[in-house]
């Protein structure tokens, strides 16, 4: 259990929040490349409680400024892509993506009080069918040098939900592997074939095994999350996952089962009550097979990104289902995932709780979210912000889904795959 006062330095992330000061220290997704196609319009966006104008110039470079002009505070969102950056439709000023005003045309025309004028604007980088951004107002950290950076572009499925609760909620459940074991099953296990040489899948151990052994290992990017549950006669099935500070995980997803690939869920505050979550799947191996994904998603996600399963239909609830799945909540892991999240109110009272040995990753890593805003107001680099490029191999946040002999070392598995990563450049 945390304090109300510490649960109110993890939750909230507005500018001015010690909680908002860390986030800022990191890269943070914010858009998909297609949600900003060239030569389209600039749009509104919050992030981190800042109300913010995300566009494209007409170079097709992503630009991040304030929403409200500094001239007179209408709204950047209606203006006029052109002559290299965004202007403002009120009285024309024109800025560039990295907010210097380039243009005041009522101005007199030998007046260079435009130069006197930079407008808020953060750095965007678009990787991997991505645009980052960077609001930390220093400079920035490395971007880490994550695999699916690496992975061509057919091997890579991403997706972006809005969630409506505060971005910890849905991160604590990514990291909570007991949770396996029953949100997401069905009644009765099942005995899929779902890998080469007719090896069960992970859902079978999931629901085969509910009480599983937790391990978990601190590291320098955040928590390893060892689950071991009990497999076929003289053999474990080993889930390794990851905890990712300040608020990804990397989880097994539905590549990871025979170690082709993994899924990093990003959180990312929209403000205290509402995140964006970005799910990065890639296989390296193979190229995904996308009807896998887009078919099921399809009658549970609007266009958007927002939830059919919801609050206000109470996730479409069916009690009958509930003979065949444990949640009757259909077979959409999101939305069990956003009832379990969501359900806990806007910002969970963590002050409420009465936590078990199988949080002990939940707890793990609010540690280390303190550790950080500590960090931050003591000048220092919190855990994983990457400055030194020696620093920047991060093979070693490793994914596993694995049926080994019970003799095996699993807290050693991982090493083997960081070795193949490096050896294979990715």
């Amino acid at each position: 259990m945390v304090s109300a006062r510490e649960n109110e330095l993890i939750t909230r992330t507005a500018p001015g929040t010690p909680g908002g000061a860390l986030m800022r220290r990191y890269w943070q997704p914010i858009a998909l490349s297609g949600d900003l196609p060239a030569g389209g319009a600039p749009g509104p966006i919050r992030i981190l409680g800042e109300d913010l104008v995300l566009f494209r110039d007409e170079a097709g470079r992503p630009g991040l400024l304030g929403i409200n002009c500094p001239h007179r505070s209408a709204d950047l969102s209606f203006g006029r892509i052109e002559d290299g950056g965004l202007r403002c439709l009120y009285h024309g000023w024109l800025f560039d993506i990295a907010g210097r005003c380039l243009e005041q045309p009522g101005e007199p025309a030998d007046s260079t009080y435009k130069d006197e004028i930079r407008h808020k604007a953060y750095p965007c980088r678009e990787l991997a069918g991505i645009i980052f951004t960077y609001m930390g107002g220093d400079d920035p950290p490395l971007f880490p040098d994550y695999e699916f950076l690496h992975v061509p572009e057919a091997h890579r499925y991403t997706t972006k939900t809005y969630i409506d609760c505060n971005y910890l909620q849905a991160l604590e459940g990514d990291i909570d592997p007991v949770h396996l074991s029953y949100l997401h099953t069905a009644v009765k296990p099942p005995d899929r074939r779902a890998v080469p040489g007719g090896a069960r899948s992970a859902d079978f151990h999931y629901g085969n095994d509910r009480r599983p052994t937790l391990e978990l290992e601190l590291a320098d990017f955040g928590v390893r999350i060892y689950s071991i549950r009990a497999a076929e006669p003289g053999k474990k099935y080993v889930r390794m996952t990851n905890f990712i500070m300040p608020n990804k995980a990397a989880i097994v997803g539905n590549e990871g089962r025979i170690n082709q690939g993994n899924q990093i869920n990003w959180h990312v505050p929209i403000d205290d009550t509402h995140h964006l979550r970005f799910d990065i799947t890639i296989n390296r191996e193979r190229p995904l097979d996308l009807d896998r994904y887009t078919a099921p998603i399809g009658p549970e996600v609007t266009p958007e990104g927002r939830m059919v399963r919801n609050q206000a239909n109470r996730y479409l609830q069916d009690r009958d289902e509930m003979s065949r799945t444990f949640t009757g909540m259909g077979g959409y892991f999101m939305a069990h995932d956003s009832f379990a999240s969501e359900s806990q109110g806007p910002i969970h009272d963590r002050t409420r709780e009465h936590l078990g040995t199988t949080d002990k990753f939940i707890a793990a890593a609010r540690r280390q979210i303190l550790e950080g805003i500590k960090d931050v107001e003591n000048g220092r680099e919190p855990r994983h912000s990457i400055r030194d490029e020696a620093d920047n191999d991060l093979s070693h946040i490793v994914v596993l889904s694995e049926v080994v002999p019970n003799e095996t070392d699993h807290r050693t598995l991982w090493k083997k795959y960081a070795t193949e990563s490096r050896a294979n450049g990715t």
